[in-house]
């Protein structure tokens, strides 16, 4: 795992989806899209994949434009092709039609010089599944704060 490196996390896909199962992705880049998501200049909390014609596209992702670069720079916000085994795509496709589920990008990160993405297969959480998660969410925070007030004294 020391040779993965985090570029940037989709925090709000953790909160509005239960994230069932997982898939590591290659993604297909343009020139200066990849120095842009090598500096971490990409926007992802609305994005979302879909399957067209055997192939898997993430929309709604947005990587900024490469501020060194000349004319010939990428649009921000063209869909982008997802790499993936075809065996892959099978089980997505089965997985999506399936009622309520999705795919969404979960993260994005480097491994061995390589943008990856990983594509999270989520179910949709209803209004009480959230706020059953800020619940949550605040136990853990309080339980942090007495834990390190009692290490403190």
């Amino acid at each position: 795992m020391a040779d993965i490196k985090i570029i940037a996390e989709n925090r709000k896909a953790r909160f509005d989806y239960f994230i069932e199962d997982t898939y590591e992705c290659g993604i297909e880049l343009q020139g200066t899209e990849v120095k842009s998501v090598k500096n971490g200049n990409i926007s992802f909390p609305d994005a979302f994949a879909e399957i067209v014609n055997g192939q898997v596209w993430v929309k709604n992702l947005h990587i900024s434009e490469y501020s060194y670069s000349s004319v010939f720079n990428h649009n921000p916000d063209r869909p982008k092709k997802l790499l993936l085994h075809k065996e892959e795509i099978k089980k997505l496709t089965r997985k999506v039609e399936t009622k309520g589920y999705t795919l969404v990008p979960v993260n994005f990160y480097l491994k061995k010089g390589l943008v990856k993405v990983s594509l999270g297969v989520c179910k949709g959480k209803k209004q009480y599944d959230k706020r059953a998660s800020i619940k949550d969410r605040d136990v853990k925070r309080d339980l942090q704060r007495e834990f390190s007030k009692r290490l403190r004294g």
